[in-house]
């Protein structure tokens, strides 16, 4: 009987310790996701200032020609799959920051000849070392994103290309074709 009291005991506290550990997480999470936001509308500011200069690096697929593109079957129609990786970098208050997003797009004509969009998106916060354009390196460091911290990180966006269109020297800009393959879970 006792072993029995003390295995529920036992449980109950791996139980317990493993809910607090995912509360923790979760809060985690939320302050990172609340500090990031905050930390980019700052350096928004600086950097329409020009106290920050920025490195921006993309890898994708969109114009690549559409035969080496994967296509996928879902829902009925056939869904080509285009992926885009951007590398912001900059030196934040003495510090280096990057942040590194990924977005795969689907997209589909639907009977009636209307264009159909899919995307799913992640972002991650490696360290220097870790810029590579990998989903799989990069995933132990991603965070969890709401969409006010997406949309922040696409005004950054919007506002680095705009900066690059008025003077191609105040932003490094680097734009490379990728290449996705999709692995076959079956194998």
């Amino acid at each position: 009987m006792k072993n029995k009291i003390f295995h529920t005991q036992d449980l109950c506290l791996r139980t317990n310790l493993r809910c607090a550990k995912d509360s923790a997480r979760m809060e985690i999470n939320v302050k990172k996701q609340e500090e990031i936001f905050r930390e980019i509308q700052e350096m928004m500011g600086e950097t329409k200032e020009g106290r920050i200069r920025w490195s921006v690096e993309v890898m994708t697929t969109e114009a690549n020609p559409a035969e080496e593109k994967p296509v996928e079957h879902e829902d009925g129609l056939d869904w080509t799959i285009d992926e885009c990786y951007v590398s912001y970098y900059c030196k934040y208050k003495g510090k280096d920051f990057c942040l590194i997003t990924y977005e795969m797009l689907k997209t589909a004509n639907s009977s009636t000849g209307e264009q159909k969009v899919k995307s799913s998106n992640m972002v991650f916060l490696p360290p220097l070392g870790m810029r590579f354009f990998d989903i799989h390196a990069l995933l132990p460091y991603s965070i969890e994103v709401s969409n006010v911290l997406l949309d922040a990180i696409h005004r950054l966006w919007v506002m680095l290309l705009d900066m690059y269109k008025v003077d191609k020297g105040s932003i490094y800009l680097n734009v490379r074709p990728g290449t996705l393959t999709i692995e076959d879970e079956k194998n």
